[in-house]
């Protein structure tokens, strides 16, 4: 499959399941959005590639996945937003970060988004969304969820996600997987796993080799009667829109709205995840007023 995928499979009698998704044109399509520079790109890339696999073990077709990372790191946040069909976007705080290297080649993520809060809401279209909440343990964001999954879900998870960043700034390979042990998985099957995970390559060095997602997860999960299951196709994706705007514009209290009509100048507003822009003139702005008022 071309372009961005993620993979859902099975193995050990289906008592391990595993995603695995390139992210490449996602993570690229964010950086020239909000204009990251490179250690940002490597931290945001990892959270929509969770994002994009969390989103897939949703089963509602309106259900919406909201992940963030509130460090105080210089990135200050990450926030991802993902729905069950392989749409995601985001946005950090805070792009223009730019602090030394971990090592040479290796982009200090950790250092970059901090110690803080990771928090992930679900809103399964019950009445209240799902809310879990974790202290961020090295700000590397794989380790951060595979503690999330453990802690808040008790499912025991190997989360590894990778962006390599190019010389130029772009983003060469992005992608990762997630590999969660079922409560009825034998002894044997999650030894076997660890012993995988402890001693395997990065996620970008398996990508740079040309593995595929498939290939990845065959890598891991290959003695233990893989079985991939679907396919799905993943992008950056906002849903944004004037209308959707406008919405939010009337939902200003009516002295915020009056003030901003009373300055006489047309408004430009920007969508946080992905910076379109939607200009609005005085006309519109009072028809927004009209409407706020006729259903007050």
């Amino acid at each position: 499959m071309n372009g961005d995928y993620l993979v859902r499979a099975t193995a050990a009698g289906e008592t391990v399941r595993a995603f695995a998704v390139r992210s490449t044109e996602m993570a690229a399509t964010a950086r020239e959005k909000h204009m990251t520079l490179p250690v940002v790109t490597a931290a945001l890339g990892r959270l929509l590639s969770a994002g994009a696999m969390m989103g897939s073990m949703m089963k509602g077709e309106k259900d919406k996945l909201t992940l963030q990372m509130k460090g105080d790191g210089p990135i200050g946040m990450l926030t991802v937003t993902a729905d069950s069909h392989g749409n995601v976007k985001g946005f950090p705080a805070n792009p223009a970060v730019d602090i030394p290297r971990k090592y040479a080649g290796k982009l200090d993520v950790g250092a970059a988004v901090g110690k803080g809060v990771l928090t992930v809401i679900m809103d399964l279209g019950l009445r209240e969304p799902y809310n879990g909440q974790v202290e961020i343990q090295t700000g590397e964001i794989g380790d951060d969820l595979a503690y999330y999954f453990t802690v808040s879900e008790q499912t025991p998870s190997a989360v590894g996600l990778g962006v390599m960043v190019d010389t130029d700034s772009s983003v060469k390979h992005s992608g990762g997987f997630i590999i969660q042990i079922m409560p009825d998985a034998s002894e044997e099957t999650i030894a076997a796993i660890e012993s995988k995970v402890s001693g395997a390559p990065s996620v970008t060095s398996m990508m740079e080799d040309g593995m595929t997602p498939e290939d990845i997860l065959e890598y891991y999960l290959g003695d233990l009667d893989l079985s991939i299951n679907e396919t799905e196709a993943v992008r950056f994706h906002c849903d944004c829109s004037k209308e959707r705007v406008a919405g939010a514009l009337a939902t200003l209290s009516r002295s915020d709205l009056e003030e901003i009509i009373n300055d006489g100048e047309e408004i430009e507003v920007k969508c946080y995840f992905c910076n379109s822009a939607y200009t609005f003139d005085i006309d519109e702005l009072n028809k927004i007023m009209e409407g706020r008022d006729n259903e007050a």
